[in-house]
């Protein structure tokens, strides 16, 4: 029972860690999206956006800046085009992978990846948990 209660501790705490995480990019997202382009930004659009282009704790960025790893999980999105409003962000959390925490992680197990989609006004959470 003490193992059964520290796993789904444990899960709750890495769940936590990547809704952190989700907001954390959906800020730097908002950011970047208000910022003019001649300063690095959108310009009132999405266009551009990346893992590489906004503040986002990565130990790794792959797929052209559309991917990124950390201690917390796989966070992954499509390119978003000048007329998208919003964008979705998968995130899979690393308590949820069988396996390393890679890049190429495209699927969890148990209730599966958490999804939030991403507008200049706030964010919508899709909770799969």
């Amino acid at each position: 029972m003490a193992i059964n209660t520290f796993g789904s501790a444990a899960d709750s705490a890495n769940l936590d860690a990547v809704r952190q995480d989700i907001a954390t990019f959906a800020s730097s997202a908002q950011g970047y999206f208000m910022k003019p382009e001649m300063l690095g930004g959108g310009g009132g659009d999405w266009e551009g956006i990346t893992f590489n282009t906004v503040a986002f704790p990565a130990d790794e960025i792959a797929n052209g800046g559309l991917t990124a790893v950390n201690a917390n999980g796989v966070y992954t999105f499509s390119a978003p085009g000048a007329t998208d409003t919003t964008f979705t962000l998968t995130a899979y959390p690393a308590s949820r992978i069988d396996g390393p925490v890679t890049s190429s992680v495209s699927s969890a197990t148990g209730n599966g990846p958490l999804t939030a989609d991403i507008g200049p006004g706030g964010i919508s959470w899709i909770e799969n948990d």
